[in-house]
């Protein structure tokens, strides 16, 4: 649609896929599984709870920054010509990792407090998740910079680090997304 918007009426409009973007305030869903780890391990460290409740943990995703998404949209911009681009770090990681670098972070073993709820299996989950950024790079110069345990170990710190262990902040991240989008 953008492609066909952008040859018929001469705009520029650039166009992206964004692989997974989780951010250190809270994604826009405390469901969505990099959030609702780190959340949960907040509350457990605070005494707010005493398990998380996961689905599988072997599929696999491919995460990246929010912040440095939010670059390459950027850089996107600056291209003398509009184009389409893949955002994501071509890498991935399962759910059972991102379990493992965020209790690690705090010293705890995640065995101890997560058990699989058959309730949050999907009917139609996707195995499989990774992006080529290849051409952000080649055209762009955009590449991701923090890794993934790093990612998740902000995650975690922001969580631990705000009011109640993340409590609000979705809230928050939802009147953000609303200033920056409703103009």
């Amino acid at each position: 649609m953008v492609t066909s918007w952008r040859g018929g009426c001469e705009a520029c409009a650039p166009y992206a896929t964004l692989f997974r973007y989780p951010n250190a305030i809270g994604e826009a869903g405390e469901t969505f599984v990099t959030r609702k780890i780190t959340r949960a391990l907040a509350h457990i460290k605070l005494g707010l709870q005493e398990k998380l409740f996961m689905r599988n943990l072997d599929s696999r995703r491919d995460w990246g920054y929010a912040k440095e998404y939010v670059e390459a949209i950027w850089l996107m911009l600056q291209q003398p010509e509009p184009d389409d681009y893949v955002i994501a770090t071509n890498e991935t990681h399962t759910i059972r990792e991102s379990l493992e670098v965020a209790f690690g972070r705090l010293g705890l073993d995640w065995q101890k407090y997560m058990e699989i709820d058959p309730r949050y299996y999907r009917p139609a989950e996707v195995e499989l998740l990774i992006g080529d950024a290849s051409k952000a790079k080649r055209k762009m110069g955009w590449e991701p910079k923090p890794k993934f345990k790093d990612l998740i170990e902000l995650m975690v710190d922001a969580d631990l680090a705000s009011p109640r262990g993340g409590v609000g902040l979705t809230y928050l991240h939802k009147m953000c997304h609303n200033v920056i989008f409703a103009g």
